[in-house]
């Protein structure tokens, strides 16, 4: 990587920041590797001071990038807020009201108001614990809680609105399925670790005192762009792609169109991101041309580019992946301007450095790994790709282009997206480049919108054009999303499967434009591998069989599941397509499930199951030798069981008090899913404890998952 300074900056500093992230307690790793990295770099330095003709500084390069490591680890720990001794993770005693800021922009939800506060103060109270105060009294509380405050006719919060809020927050829950989506995490990397649900008198408005007067000013300028889009666009569809292109806001945006853009691979457009960015840069590099050739032509272009593009940004809320592509392009833009040599991939690796500086948490959003990857990959390997191939048509060959470039993007990251989003768009290269072409028509145009919207006659034209684009793309979307086969669904990468999947992409590429021998038994062995982890993995789940209660909200959710077929037995409605690919369809997709059957605990009967027998108080059935037992009351009956079942299943408060299972049944194994009410489930729960009764919780533990020999 020589003269990509940068880029070898950056690696060290990123293991910094993942060494914390795995081993947070081991503080001495970063403070070895900073002393060790002192000695180097002074080593190495004193070696060579004086001599005219330095050799390659070996000691020190490596010392330095030790120092960059430990610096990477110190920077994470100081923008941890769980490390502030305040933070509300730590509070001990009740807390019965709190006062906070509203620290982001507002999002508006189906039913609620999502809101980010920013804690300053508590209401404690007493606390079990001896030696604390018993009378409520206020103190300093740090921290960030989501807030999810019930519409009913409120209006939408405001930036910098200062709050009472009575009651408590709660931890925000981990995963309780297998391969469920992991909210806690994603949020704890924002510091975040609470969330609470308000009904409007639980919060009074104290005042406004905005945070930041700069996010104040971004929050403006993104509602008035929003209410300026209405007026000039008008119909639904079109408003709301240009509204999720433009302002990242995705509220309008209707749950079809938004598959349809999943399945046609062009899902990306949808979040304002890198991508946006760097269309907009290329179109005002192409239209301010002119002026390069011109007596401090560059100056001026580079100024009207950067005001555009951080225009861009403030229009967009100043949303963090706009923030940190502008700033990389920020930088290109200054050293053309400057005429400095240009590394693009020198000027990425600086700009995530000084990003992650400000953000190390960034490291760990898919968006941020993505934009990366996708940049880096276009950098690398478009030009030579490109010119692998001719045409002498001009259109034709700035198609080839686009093409290249949704090739290349789209190779560098499908591994990190079928790990993320589990999904593969079939023809992403039927839909890509006109997507990007359309989008660079579509982003420079509602630029123009908002700057002219105060000119009459020429924002209504404007809107009228930014209409017919916003339809034109969201037909060709359409189009390509509902040819057969368009998404290959339910695919999964293990981390191990994904790296060498990355491995063997690189290998591969690399061998093509190199032509080494080396890169093909690096090629051969990647594939080698990776062909052996996805053999074994189908073998085991050839051979799985499996029994679980899943946690479902409020809900029966089971399943039995024999080698790549599965029947999930529950009362989820069949259109709630939202609950199921949520919490249970990650832990099928997991579990390479193929073939799924579903059955209506209330009313169906399982055909594919050797015995069952169902009536309006319990369900009995027996699988791979095993019984198991599903009760929906206890109390209008006095019917029993002569045989001891493995597995009883406790749904819709079928048990208030364990002697109602006295001479009724006796089970191995007692398990509560979540459609009881979790008062009773915890009151059971404790008198199990005390009785020595062996059961299991799906609220409290996470869905019971067991596997039978």
């Amino acid at each position: 990587m020589k003269g990509l300074p940068f880029i070898r900056y950056v690696v060290a500093f990123m293991a910094g920041i993942v060494l914390y992230d795995q081993l947070p307690d081991f503080y001495q790793l970063p403070l070895i590797a900073f002393l060790v990295g002192s000695g180097l770099l002074l080593s190495g330095l004193f070696h060579n001071w004086g001599k005219v003709v330095k050799p390659v500084q070996i000691k020190s390069g490596v010392g330095a990038l030790l120092i960059l490591l430990a610096l990477g680890w110190g920077i994470i720990w100081q923008r941890t807020a769980s490390n502030c001794p305040d933070n509300i993770i730590h509070l001990t005693d009740t807390l019965r009201a709190y006062e906070g800021v509203v620290a982001a922009q507002p999002e508006s939800r189906a039913k609620t108001f999502r809101v980010e506060l920013e804690l300053r103060r508590g209401k404690v109270g007493r606390s079990n614990q001896p030696g604390r105060s018993e009378i409520p009294h206020w103190q300093s509380l740090s921290g960030r809680v989501i807030v999810y405050l019930n519409k009913a006719n409120q209006p939408m919060p405001r930036y910098g609105e200062v709050w009472l809020v009575t009651g408590a927050p709660r931890p925000i829950d981990p995963p309780l399925n297998p391969g469920e989506f992991n909210y806690k995490r994603y949020l704890s990397y924002r510091n975040i670790y609470h969330q609470q649900y308000l009904r409007p008198f639980q919060r009074h408005i104290l005042g406004i005192e905005p945070p930041s007067r700069i996010t104040q000013l971004a929050t403006f300028v993104n509602r008035w762009a929003d209410s300026t889009f209405i007026q000039q666009i008008g119909s639904r569809p079109e408003f709301g792609i240009v509204n999720a292109m433009i302002l990242g806001v995705r509220d309008d945006l209707d749950t079809e169109l938004y598959r349809a853009y999943s399945a046609s691979g062009a899902v990306h457009i949808l979040s304002v991101s890198g991508l946006h960015v760097g269309i907009l840069f290329n179109v005002l590099t192409f239209l301010l041309g002119f002026l390069a050739k011109r007596p401090r032509g560059k100056l001026l272009m580079a100024g009207l580019q950067l005001a555009i593009l951080w225009f861009y940004a403030l229009v967009t809320g100043f949303s963090p992946p706009v923030l940190r592509s502008a700033g990389m392009f920020t930088l290109l833009i200054l050293a053309r301007a400057l005429g400095r040599p240009q590394q693009l991939m020198n000027t990425l690796g600086a700009s995530t450095f000084f990003i992650l500086c400000f953000d190390p948490y960034a490291l760990f959003s898919a968006g941020f790994q993505l934009s990366c990857l996708a940049v880096g990959g276009i950098v690398s390997w478009e030009s030579s790709l490109y010119q692998s191939v001719t045409f002498p048509n001009k259109w034709v060959d700035k198609l080839w282009k686009l093409t290249v470039v949704a090739l290349v993007a789209q190779l560098i990251t499908f591994p990190l997206g079928v790990f993320y989003f589990h999904q593969f768009p079939t023809y992403f290269l039927l839909a890509n480049p006109v997507v990007m072409m359309l989008s660079g028509v579509l982003l420079p145009l509602a630029m123009a919108a908002l700057g002219l919207s105060w000119v009459p006659y020429v924002n209504d034209w404007l809107g009228l054009l930014l209409q017919k684009v916003a339809w034109l793309l969201n037909y060709v979307v359409t189009q390509t999303g509902e040819l057969p086969g368009a998404t290959w669904d339910g695919l999964w990468l293990s981390p191990v499967a994904m790296l060498l999947t990355y491995a063997f992409i690189m290998s591969a590429v690399t061998l093509v434009l190199t032509r080494s021998k080396l890169y093909v038994w690096a090629s051969c062995i990647t594939a080698a591998l990776l062909a052996g982890v996805n053999l074994w993995d189908e073998h085991q789940q050839l051979n799985q069989q499996k029994l679980a209660v899943h946690f479902l909200p409020h809900r029966t959710a089971v399943s039995l599941t024999d080698g790549h077929k599965s029947t999930l037995v529950s009362d989820l409605d069949s259109n709630d397509t939202r609950s199921f690919d949520f919490y249970l369809k990650n832990t099928f997709g997991q579990w390479g499930i193929s073939d799924l059957a579903r059955a209506d605990v209330r009313t169906a009967t399982l055909s594919n199951v050797p015995a069952y027998y169902r009536t309006n108080e319990y369900a009995l059935w027996v699988w791979k030798g095993r019984t198991l037992l599903l009760v929906n009351k206890l109390t209008t009956s006095n019917w029993r069981l002569p045989a001891v079942v493995d597995y009883l299943i406790i749904r819709r408060n079928a048990l208030r008090n364990w002697n109602q299972l006295n001479g009724r049944v006796v089970a191995r194994h007692i398990i509560f899913d979540d459609s009881n009410k979790t008062p009773l489930t915890d009151k059971l729960l404790a008198e199990a404890k005390e009785r020595s009764i062996a059961c299991y919780s799906v609220r409290q533990m996470g869905a019971y998952v067991t596997e039978l020999e």
